[in-house]
């Protein structure tokens, strides 16, 4: 079974036209799958409808039609108790590594604020002590020392800003991972090596992902499958390589063409 199955979803938002309110669809009949252990690839343009599928997947939108299910759960009847273990599975990392951390709050507070959160529903009673391994354990995790623990978001570089907002979404042990343009707001060669330990840490967790980004040769190098997305609608879909040696869709070979190779092997 697949973790994740969205089905002809779609999603629409009133608009002011004049006098009159129309409803503008920004998601189209959506249909697609995120087996356990893979990453989907959601590429297109802005504007064409990846964040607001990721957010009906996270639950933070509901669809105006069409199911959403994670592991076996159709998002809109779950109870809040299922809903809560569902936040538990899977996690966000947002674009932009300076808005998703609070400057007032210490590595420390913002990478064992999972704990504060579920940890009662988890049976976790955490020390200090056991808080602040178990975040230096985290930081590790992402290439950071245990030493960061103390100091604030300001005092880091955005790539390894990043990095902390990673250590944060893997505290609970996730099984998905939704990453919206997680490198987008970084330089190329900061961004690779984000992008090379997203996969490591795929390998080693065991982590699904879904990768949302503009760049086609990006989402090439990191995704098992893709999916293209166009003015709200899925145009294209396949294995990744097939996809991109032989595109069927000319937005797709448009898309190819517009972004360079990344630095991302060695």
């Amino acid at each position: 079974m697949a973790l994740v199955e969205v089905e002809s979803v779609s999603k629409t938002y009133p608009r002011r036209a004049g006098l009159r309110t129309v409803q503008q669809t920004v998601v189209d009949s959506v249909s697609l799958t995120i087996a356990e252990g893979e990453t989907l690839g959601l590429v297109g343009e802005s504007g064409s409808g990846k964040t607001t599928v990721a957010r009906m997947i996270l639950g933070l939108v509901k669809p105006t039609a069409g199911t959403v299910r994670v592991d076996g759960i159709d998002l809109a009847h779950a109870t809040p108790a299922a809903m809560k273990n569902l936040r538990r599975t899977m996690q966000p990392v947002f674009q932009d590594p300076y808005g998703a951390l609070n400057s007032r709050m210490s590595v420390l507070e913002l990478v064992s604020e999972p704990f504060a959160i579920h940890g009662h529903d988890l049976g976790l009673s955490l020390s200090r002590a056991s808080l602040r391994e178990k975040s230096a354990e985290l930081l590790r995790e992402v290439g950071l020392d245990g030493s960061a623990l103390d100091r604030h978001p300001h005092e880091f570089s955005g790539g390894q800003r990043q990095r902390i907002n990673i250590a944060r979404a893997l505290a609970l042990r996730p099984r998905l991972l939704i990453l919206d343009e997680p490198v987008s707001a970084l330089d190329v060669s900061v961004g690779a090596q984000v992008v090379n330990l997203l996969r490591e840490l795929q390998r080693t967790l065991g982590l699904t992902y879904l990768f949302i980004s503009h760049s086609m040769p990006l989402v090439r190098y990191l995704s098992t499958r893709i999916a293209v997305m166009e003015h709200g609608r899925l145009v294209e879909t396949g294995e990744a390589e097939a996809l991109c040696a032989h595109p069927r869709e000319a937005y797709t070979q448009r898309l190819l063409a517009a972004t360079p190779e990344m630095g991302t092997r060695g």
